[in-house]
């Protein structure tokens, strides 16, 4: 039940993760978000979907699938805070399960939280099991060049390292390949 459970989260949030593009820049649309996360708290009690979850978490705590919806919800909502709240509710039901981590780096890089996204990613980078690794290869990429990016002025070593590592798992990204390019002068 257990191993069955994990897959299924697992499925979910490869579903829920292929949405998340994660930037290191505001877009037009990342303005729009700022604008509705001061009122995120209003809509997240207002969104009838939120609620529904609410209430099933409150009879049924434990929950990972409605947990894992629930988080997604509060992210499409733009209330971060409780996103970071729910995924870290799951990881501690399930602390070994990677995805959490990732989505946890998202939504504190989504508000902003740039040290809390970095240690999230590095946990999400040492979560990684070897058979999901090829699965998650762009989330990888992703994670390794965020931290890349953060240590670029304090620790250009280290971000060398990460980035070379984003790089071997996602060759197409523009940001890192501009990002490495600028670390080797």
């Amino acid at each position: 039940m257990k191993t069955e459970m994990k897959s299924l989260m697992f499925g979910l949030s490869l579903v829920a993760g292929s949405y998340l593009t994660a930037q290191t820049a505001p877009t037009t649309n990342d303005t729009v978000k700022m604008e509705t996360t001061a009122n995120a708290k209003t809509t997240a009690v207002i969104n009838p979907a939120i609620e529904a979850l609410q209430k099933q978490i409150a009879t049924k705590p434990d929950d990972t699938q409605t947990l894992v919806t629930l988080a997604t919800a509060y992210q499409d909502a733009g209330d971060w805070n409780s996103a970071i709240a729910t995924w870290n509710k799951i990881t501690t039901i399930i602390p070994d399960w990677a995805p959490a981590y990732y989505s946890i780096g998202y939504a504190n890089q989504s508000a902003k939280n740039n040290q809390g996204a970095k240690q999230a990613y590095e946990q999400y980078i040492a979560k990684v099991k070897p058979e999901e690794v090829e699965a998650s290869k762009q989330n990888l990429g992703y994670a390794y060049f965020f931290i890349a990016f953060q240590d670029k002025d304090t620790d250009k070593e280290k971000a060398k390292q990460y980035i070379a590592k984003s790089l071997q798992y996602d060759s197409s990204n523009q940001d890192a390949l501009n990002l490495s390019k600028s670390l080797m002068n």
